[in-house]
């Protein structure tokens, strides 16, 4: 009876270990959907010089990557006038997701400055393993092109606002944090999405909205400013909108002021 029982425990945890390395990452999305359009107003701060700097945008759509349904996010980041002149930026992020949030595929073509680079992260699952490639090309020439795995769940510049869009920041006090292991370049790092509690922000379409703050440690030598590398404010409903977006620079820092949007799943 005991040999026989302690089967049938055996059996059960590996049954539950299976259950749990294909459910690895598996988030419900309820903050957005397809055909989510939220168009922003950029502005540069470069020390003492504050400048409107062009336009932005986030959109959402249906999409189809290797067979499986999925939803693709593009983040677009232009610059114009005087900022423009300044210090250049024309970046295109691109993420598929899956309908579980897990991130496939990552790509960020940037025009900064006088450079070109493209970036491109490709994730595949295997039960509990995730391989990650990873490439960079930098004013035409390929910097590294490597491939590594994980056993946690990890996310892109892109993907990591679907995942914190979704996050419950309920019962948290200013100063917690919630970690995310992030992919800089060719390897993973320690993120942290610091809670900042709850204010009013101003959108550039004339409404106050209530809103969640956060910040975002990225513990990589990549970024300038590692305990604030990127700031936001979401709005406190179920959208989560990004109202407010604060990206820091190596010369100074962007900051994106959402002026409409479309499309809400709720």
């Amino acid at each position: 009876m005991i040999k026989k029982t302690t089967s049938i425990i055996v059996f059960i945890l590996l049954l539950l270990g299976l259950q749990s390395a294909n459910a690895q990452c598996k988030l419900t999305n309820r903050a957005f959907a397809s055909g989510e359009n939220i168009q922003y107003d950029l502005y540069f701060n470069f020390g003492i010089i504050r400048a409107r700097a062009g336009s932005g945008s986030l959109t959402v759509t249906e999409a189809n990557y290797r067979g499986i349904n999925s939803l693709k996010s593009v983040m677009m980041l232009n610059t114009s006038g005087l900022a423009g002149n300044i210090y250049t930026v024309n970046d295109t992020l691109t993420s598929y997701i899956d309908k579980d949030l897990r991130p496939m595929l990552f790509t960020k073509e940037a025009f900064e400055g006088s450079d070109y680079s493209v970036e491109r992260q490709s994730y595949t699952y295997n039960g509990d393993i995730i391989s990650i490639r990873s490439l960079r090309n930098f004013n035409g020439k390929e910097v590294f092109d490597e491939v590594f795995t994980t056993e946690e769940c990890a996310y892109d510049y892109l993907s990591v606002l679907s995942l914190i869009r979704n996050m419950d920041f309920t019962g948290m006090k200013p100063g917690e944090s919630k970690y995310i292991q992030f992919i800089s370049g060719r390897k993973p790092v320690n993120m942290y999405v610091n809670y900042q509690g709850i204010s009013k922000v101003r959108a550039n379409n004339g409404k106050t909205y209530e809103v969640v703050n956060i910040t975002m440690t990225i513990l990589d030598d990549a970024f300038t400013n590692q305990k604030e590398a990127l700031k936001a404010s979401l709005t406190n409903d179920q959208n989560r909108i990004p109202v407010i977006i604060d990206t820091s620079l190596n010369i100074g820092s962007v900051r994106a002021i959402m002026k409409s949007v479309t499309g809400l799943r709720n």
